[in-house]
């Protein structure tokens, strides 16, 4: 029944999403100032990482912000991430700086703040929110492009892993094709970019898996996220724990 109804809702979605979602962002937007910029995102900033952790940051949506979720500190992906590493003993720390409503142009200016803490694996959760949009492909591909790039400038030996989403063909199956094949085109630019094909993969259109807005993963289907992103991200933090190396910002 939830599947029937979530290409309707899409349009609501659209409205919820732009009148609540925090993103502020256009395409291309001044630059905010430094107070403002500290102000907005005060909350985010990590304690001083312990030496020779691994750091993953998660950039992304209301997915990876947990939204509707009764404990998102817990429930989301990021935080099952979390605990996946620490069940191992990893010495990893997993950092959510997901936002509901955040776009790739959102994520783009963001970014540049986000790295003043060391990264070592960036988890790029963005675009559905370009896709409910109708945001033309090719900008949300730049976007995403621009992430990676100033990321791998500022920390060449990091890691990728950028979760790919797919959205239903309510906008015409043209803008579907071309919206799905961003992130493979995208990955396909990098050697330090791993893809993960569809972040909802298993989840979306479940009945039980998906909140009543038929949009966001429940408690349960959180856990299916979790485990796609942990698919791509496990060998990736493996290869990384196997040759230990401290990733210094580039000069």
């Amino acid at each position: 029944m939830r599947a029937s109804r979530l290409y309707p809702l899409l349009i609501l979605a659209v409205l919820v999403i732009a009148g609540c979602g925090q993103d502020r962002s256009n395409p291309s937007p001044a630059e905010p100032s430094a107070s403002d910029t500290a102000s907005q995102h005060a909350s985010e900033a990590p304690a001083a990482p312990s030496s020779g952790t691994t750091q993953v940051l998660i950039l992304g949506n209301s997915i990876a912000a947990g939204l509707g979720l009764p404990d998102p500190g817990r429930q989301s992906f990021p935080a099952r991430l979390q605990q996946k590493v620490d069940s191992l003993g990893w010495d990893v720390q997993v950092r959510n700086a997901g936002e509901s409503g955040m776009t790739s142009a959102g994520g783009l200016q963001r970014i540049d703040w986000l790295l003043q803490q060391p990264v070592d694996v960036l988890v790029l959760e963005l675009g559905g929110n370009d896709g409910l949009r109708g945001v033309d492909p090719e900008a949300t591909k730049r976007n995403l492009t621009a992430i990676i790039d100033t990321t791998l400038r500022r920390y060449p030996e990091a890691s990728v892993v950028l979760a790919g989403m797919q959205i239903p063909p309510n906008l015409g199956p043209q803008y579907t094709r071309q919206f799905r094949e961003i992130y493979p085109s995208v990955a396909s630019q990098y050697d330090r970019v791993s893809l993960v094909p569809f972040v909802l993969e298993g989840v979306g259109g479940v009945d039980s898996l998906m909140q009543d807005d038929g949009i966001h993963p429940t408690m349960e289907g959180q856990r299916y996220v979790a485990a796609n992103v942990w698919a791509v991200l496990r060998p990736v933090l493996e290869n990384r724990l196997a040759q230990p190396e401290d990733v210094q910002p580039a000069s």
